[in-house]
């Protein structure tokens, strides 16, 4: 288990804990006192810490790297019954962006999202979960497939951002971003966005329209990462935590300005601490809002996402 900076309070009552144990088992001691001491404060300090979390914290929990990834979600969802679908029939097969067929239930989804590495080779392989064009013009050829045949489509961003290198850009990247946004805005069946990781910028709007925009409680979603915002304002990395706090990046923030529809608690201590957990939650919240969704034709969920999204940032004086 690894443990980030405001984390380690925890760690050293575990690794007490841990000890306290050991010495139990190997000498006569009876330290069950002390074990349920310890045991006490440990779930004291967990309390503590993860109720006053600040913006920042937040930031570095959804970048935890044991925090479960878009495949995890899909495989744990759907089972063996989901069918990942390659290519945007145009340059290339996109490894950031993943995507396919897969059942909760006896509903069939179209699943999309961006997709992370576990370590340095496949961190290089998924580009770091960074889409190119290609990756957003597959979203769409998926999401269209799924319009024909009547599929809702469920996405889970999770990006530090669109690929911003000079091959992603000379391909399209902002035409591909745009063309999506415009293209979900009018799609005839329901869309349902999750975001579980990191919300950075185009590259999370690339596959971020939906009827019901649902956010993890240690998820951000921005138009810019703290750092990058605080080397803009400050020229300096070291401002990264006024940056966070000042761009009401978190999910609290975003519900408060109705930017997203509901906020999906975690287990105490992040989506990591207890993934069956997270996975079924967000399974359950996937397949009622779906449960609701379809009751609108096509007519009134397109008008009612349409409505939705130009009611956002009218300031009523």
């Amino acid at each position: 288990m690894e443990y980030l900076e405001f984390e380690l309070p925890i760690k050293e009552l575990e690794d007490q804990l841990q000890k306290c144990m050991v010495i139990g088992e190997e000498s006569d001691v009876d330290v069950t006192e002390t074990c349920s001491q310890i045991e006490k404060k440990l779930e004291e300090t967990r309390k503590d810490i993860y109720k006053n979390l600040t913006a920042w914290q937040r930031v570095q929990l959804s970048r935890h790297p044991n925090r479960p990834y878009t495949m995890d979600y899909i495989k744990a969802i759907c089972g063996d019954t989901f069918l990942e679908l390659h290519g945007d029939r145009n340059v290339k097969d996109d490894k950031a962006m993943v995507g396919g067929l897969g059942k909760i239930g006896d509903q069939s989804y179209m699943f999309i999202g961006q997709q992370k590495g576990y370590n340095t080779k496949t961190r290089q392989y998924r580009n770091f979960g960074m889409a190119n064009p290609e990756g957003y013009r597959k979203a769409l050829r998926l999401m269209k497939s799924a319009e024909k045949f009547g599929i809702p489509v469920v996405c889970f961003i999770d990006t530090p951002g669109a690929y911003p290198g000079i091959e992603a850009e000379e391909r399209g990247q902002g035409e591909a971003i745009a063309r999506n946004i415009m293209e979900m805005t009018r799609l005839k069946v329901p869309i349902i966005v999750v975001i579980i990781g990191e919300g950075a910028s185009g590259g999370a709007l690339g596959i971020g329209v939906g009827d019901k925009v649902l956010m993890l409680e240690n998820t951000w979603y921005s138009v810019i990462s703290p750092e990058s915002c605080s080397s803009i304002l400050w020229r300096s990395w070291e401002y990264k935590e006024q940056a966070a706090e000042a761009l009401k990046l978190t999910a609290a923030d975003m519900k408060k300005q109705k930017l997203v529809d509901e906020i999906v608690k975690e287990p105490l201590g992040g989506a990591h601490s207890n993934r069956e957990k997270t996975f079924e939650t967000v399974k359950n919240k996937i397949s009622s809002h779906y449960e609701e969704l379809k009751k609108l034709s096509p007519k009134e969920l397109v008008k009612t996402r349409m409505d939705k999204y130009s009611d956002m940032g009218v300031f009523n004086g």
